[in-house]
């Protein structure tokens, strides 16, 4: 017998990537960063006492939403600080959905699979918009998400798998079109490119309808922590905050190490600088072998495949050699591979194994 709720019971649930455990094994499949947080987190972690965990941790986050205001130059006001990204997206859905069918989420598709599960489980509609050959938005978009009735919108930016990222002037113009939440989702913001003068955080400014989602779990090395926040004007920011979110949903550790990595920018630059010379070297030796991916902004690239080399054989002919990289049952992606950046010795196993691979007969 089962007890489930009718949605719950007929969904299909999030399917993470693999979380083997072992020295031998080089991950490259869950977009972590490659290198660890740095000396000043390590300190953090140090000094926290064992009597300060008898006590319930700051509500609201509010000395690391400081020093987040601080880097972003926005008032404490206008942050969130969530236990990882998912909970901001539960939030999302649990404040400004109905939880029913005749609501529902629009998504660009593909996208980050967990949005689907997130609409399923609480129990509103979800509509899918293709993207275009390039990744791209179709010009009308926002008038794509009006017509549905969608009353929320995920977009994640740089793109997820493709590492694309959109310009913020085509993210302006869905956002004044749109009549629901934009929810920018900007989980690998820091491997942009700094060059391209990338940000969306003007938006929250001129727009009620703009949050946007940050986490610590890649550019900052922290995935294994489960700390995000969200930037958005208070009417978006405040029902979260005070209504919807649970009292405690950060932990006094999480909090304080959290705040040491923000804290120390030169040291999680500096990863994000490696990590973009390494996406450029491992792009172009991935060309060399045929595998071609778009230029990516995020810290992963997706790779196609070529025939008659199939992108299911590879994928598991990496993990035969303790090689882990992604490899999606989706129609549009079967022929390619998602490869987390890793360090340049990782990266060089990884080539070592695809020219084998690849040299081998079927």
């Amino acid at each position: 017998m089962t007890y489930e709720r009718k949605n719950i019971s007929a969904m299909q649930g999030y399917v993470s990537g693999e979380q083997p455990q072992g020295p031998d094994v080089i991950k490259l499949n869950t977009n972590e960063n490659p290198y660890p947080a740095g000396p000043a987190v390590a300190r953090a972690l140090a000094n926290v006492s064992v009597d300060q965990l008898r006590r319930y941790p700051p509500p609201t986050a509010l000395a690391l939403r400081r020093s987040l205001a601080a880097l972003h130059d926005v008032a404490v006001d206008n942050l969130l600080v969530t236990n990882g990204g998912d909970e901001l997206l539960r939030l999302l859905l649990a404040t400004f959905v109905e939880p029913t069918p005749d609501h529902s989420i629009a998504v660009a598709d593909p996208s980050y699979s967990l949005y689907e599960v997130l609409a399923a489980a609480h129990g509103c509609g979800l509509h899918r918009i293709p993207l275009q050959d390039d990744w791209t938005l179709p010009a009308d978009f926002g008038a794509r998400l009006n017509a549905c009735g969608a009353k929320l919108c995920f977009v994640v930016n740089p793109h997820a798998p493709s590492g694309t990222l959109l310009p913020v002037d085509v993210l302006r113009r869905v956002a004044d079109e749109f009549k629901g939440v934009l929810v920018i989702d900007e989980a690998y913001v820091d491997f942009i490119d700094p060059a391209l003068g990338h940000s969306t955080l003007p938006l929250i400014a001129t727009h009620d309808n703009v949050a946007i989602l940050r986490t610590f779990s890649k550019g900052y090395s922290l995935a294994g922590l489960r700390m995000a926040y969200g930037i958005g004007p208070r009417n978006l920011i405040d029902p979260m905050q005070y209504k919807t979110k649970d009292s405690y949903n950060t932990d006094l550790i999480a909090q304080a190490l959290a705040q040491a990595a923000i804290e120390d920018q030169p040291y999680a630059a500096d990863t994000w600088r490696r990590v973009r010379e390494e996406r450029g070297h491992l792009r172009e030796a991935l060309a060399a072998l045929g595998l071609h991916a778009p230029a990516s902004q995020s810290n992963f690239l997706l790779a196609t495949v070529p025939a008659p080399h199939q992108a299911q054989r590879l994928y598991e002919g990496l993990k035969q050699k303790g090689i882990l990289v992604r490899w999606f049952r989706i129609p549009g992606l079967e022929d390619k591979l998602r490869i987390s950046i890793g360090t340049p010795e990782e990266d060089q196993r990884l080539l070592a194994g695809l020219r084998e691979l690849l040299a081998t007969p079927q």
